[in-house]
Parts: C-alpha cells; sequence; structure tokens
C-alpha cells in the first residue's frame, strides 16, 4: 500500500504534545514528512528534552498513523529538540524599568523574625518618602497577606502597553504581591521547584510595580531553590541578613553570608539585623534581659567584615502589631519604631554606598545542577 502525506497529516491532526493545546499539526512540531510505499518517516521538532515527553510524541505518532491510515504501515519517528528563544519583554536576569534598587531580605534560618524586619523595613521606608515594593517570595510560607491586613485582597488585572498584567494589592504605602494571595488560607502549597520558580517569575515580570526606588523581596530560610531562581532572575542590588544572637542562628547566617559572597553569585552583602537582641517588658523600658545571647550577630558582622546595620528587641507589641496586620513601624515615638526607623536609615545609607562604589549586579544563570555562573552582558 501507498501511503499518502495528507492522509498522514489529517492522522496527526488528531494528537498534540502532552502540554500543549493545539495538535501537531497546528503548533508546527511536525516538521516533514516522507512516505516510501508503506514505509513513513516522521519529522517532530520539540521544544523541551524531557525523555517522557518525546517518547510519548514517538508513540502517539505510530499510533495515530496505525489507527487513522494503515495499522501496518512501517513508521519511523525523528525527534528534535529546540529550546525557544525567550522574547525580549521576558528576558530573565535584567533590570525591570522603573524599579531602583531590589534588596534581598535573607536569613540562613527559619524562625528569627525574618518577614516581620522585611514588612517593617517596607513601611518604613514609604513612611520615610520612598516608593516601595514588597514581593512575599517565601512560596510554602507566605506571610505578608497577614502582616498587611489584605489576606481578603486580590491582585487586579490592569492593561499595560497591550498586555495584562498584575496590579500589586497596597497597603500603608507599600505595593505587595504573594502567593497568599493565590492561596486559600488553609492550603498548603506543594511544589516542586521549577513550579514555584515560574510561580516567582510571573509575580516579577507579570507585575505592573510601576516605579520604585525599593523592592524588597522577602526570600524562604535556608540557601535553595528559590534563592537561585531570584538570582537568577533578578539582578538583586544587595542583600540583607537577619538572625537572632544565638550561636546556632549565627552558624545559619554565616551560610546565608557564604552564599551571597559566592563567586559565581557575587550579591553585594548590605549588612546585618539582630532581631530579638534582648527582651524589655513594656512597665519596665529601661531593663535589658538577653535571652538569646548578647551581641551574637554584632561580632558576626565584624567577623565577615559586613555592616552592622542595628538591633531589634523582643517586645509584645511588635509580635501584636503583625497579628492584626498593622506593622510597628508604623507606631509613633515607641522603643521599638525607633529601632526600626534607625535600622532603616542605615539600610539606605548603605545601599547608596554600595551603588556609588560598586557597579550593578548581574543576575545568574544556572548552568548545572552543581552550581551557577554569572551572565555576562
Amino acid at each position: 500500500m501507498k501511503l499518502q502525506k495528507k492522509e498522514i497529516l489529517k492522522a496527526l491532526e488528531t494528537i498534540s504534545v502532552s502540554g500543549e493545546g493545539q495538535n501537531m499539526v497546528e503548533s508546527g512540531v511536525v516538521k516533514n514528512i516522507l512516505t516510501f510505499g508503506d514505509e513513513v518517516i516522521v519529522d517532530l521538532l520539540l521544544t523541551t528534552p524531557a525523555m517522557h515527553i518525546k517518547k510519548r510524541a514517538e508513540v502517539d505518532v505510530m499510533k495515530a498513523i496505525h489507527e487513522h491510515v494503515y495499522e501496518k504501515a512501517k513508521v519511523k519517528v525523528n525527534i528534535k529538540v529546540e529550546a525557544p528563544q525567550e522574547k525580549k519583554n521576558e528576558i530573565k536576569g535584567k533590570a525591570i524599568p522603573g524599579i531602583k534598587n531590589i534588596v534581598a531580605v535573607a536569613s540562613g534560618k527559619g524562625g528569627v523574625g525574618k518577614s516581620t524586619v522585611t514588612a517593617n523595613l517596607a513601611v518604613s521606608l514609604a513612611k520615610m518618602g520612598f516608593k516601595v515594593g514588597l514581593l512575599d517570595a517565601d512560596i510554602y510560607g507566605p506571610s505578608a497577606t497577614i502582616m498587611f491586613d489584605v489576606e481578603r485582597e486580590r491582585p487586579l488585572s490592569v492593561t499595560v502597553d497591550g498586555k495584562s498584567k498584575m496590579k500589586p494589592v497596597e497597603n500603608y504605602g507599600v505595593k505587595i504581591l504573594s502567593i497568599g494571595f493565590f492561596t486559600k488560607p488553609n492550603q498548603a502549597v506543594i511544589w516542586r521547584g521549577p513550579m514555584a520558580a515560574k510561580a516567582l517569575n510571573q509575580m516579577i515580570f507579570d507585575a505592573d510595580w510601576g516605579e520604585l526606588d525599593f523592592l524588597l523581596v522577602d526570600l524562604p530560610p535556608g540557601t535553595g531553590d528559590i534563592h537561585l531562581s531570584i538570582m537568577q532572575s533578578l539582578p538583586i542590588t544587595g542583600s540583607v541578613i537577619v538572625s537572632t544572637p544565638q550561636n546556632v542562628a549565627l552558624a545559619d547566617a554565616k551560610k546565608g553570608v557564604a552564599m551571597f559572597r559566592q563567586e559565581s553569585i557575587n550579591v553585594p552583602i548590605i549588612g546585618i539585623i539582630e532581631n530579638m537582641a534582648y527582651f524589655t517588658p513594656e512597665e519596665l523600658p529601661e531593663n535589658k534581659y538577653y535571652i538569646f545571647g548578647e551581641k551574637g550577630a554584632k561580632n558576626l558582622a565584624e567577623d565577615l567584615e559586613i555592616p552592622f546595620l542595628g538591633e531589634l528587641p523582643l517586645v509584645q507589641s511588635i509580635r501584636e502589631s503583625g497579628d492584626i496586620g498593622r506593622p510597628a513601624a508604623l507606631q509613633e515615638n515607641t522603643l521599638i519604631a525607633n529601632a526600626l526607623e534607625k535600622i532603616t536609615k542605615n539600610v539606605v545609607q548603605q545601599t547608596v554606598s554600595r551603588n556609588k562604589d560598586l557597579p550593578p549586579t548581574e543576575a545568574i544563570k544556572i548552568t548545572t545542577m552543581a552550581g551557577c555562573s554569572a551572565v555576562k552582558n
């Protein structure tokens, strides 16, 4: 039997590559068809190297031809993989127009109050007159929606230059995007790294951030997938490390500093903040109880030769204000508000110095499972 090319094309219109909506012919996956009697060679061009996708495409092509054209046809499928070129407006690793400084707030260890510090830094910056955004990149434990009392809010869709964008939710002068806007309060985010990275990229590049002096990025604890995804997507101006004074937290804070200082990453350290430096009871404001040790983060900053941005006391009001969605930085002339103002001024000063003394940070490019390398312009 002599096979006809048009019949084979019609058969291939009944199948699609896994994960794509259009059929193989419409999507351009089928590049060429050759027939020799009852033999047929089909050339496919895929955009993913995943073995299971390639194998599924091969089996589907054979099955479609056998079912719709000739059940005894001798079918050979050649598959070539070619990654698609990224569109100019989607190139990662480039600065986002309108955002002057991107500051990552990190900690090696969880439970040191990093998200609380980030939220209050953002509000303090806004109080000083800066245009501020906050990206809650803690995908698995988002808390910005609670701390800014916007749990019930949802980002709106706006059209910018003919494209649909997310409009960040705004409160207390801070523009906020968090995965918490897109999940239910009792819903756990159970995602593998690539899926989490995709969600982050959408919140970064598909958002209408507008003009910002500072975009604060609240990173999750540790040194992992999310950190690399953020630094691959954005040229980070600098990083702020948050730690408590005890040795266990300081050991992990060192790892956080080491990550940013790694040659292939090379993100400047703006400084370190010591949170929960001491406990002060409200009725005895002059008393200081060093529950977690004394000046541990300050000593670490000296050892690592990075700026010490200041210390925040452990007071009940900072916990209460975070729980009710009104950051403590909004208070006036309180111990915690004054400490936050001082730290925020130091962050601004160190950022200005960093921009004056150092060239712009380059985003990184993941090259292997084992590491990364700087993208050269």
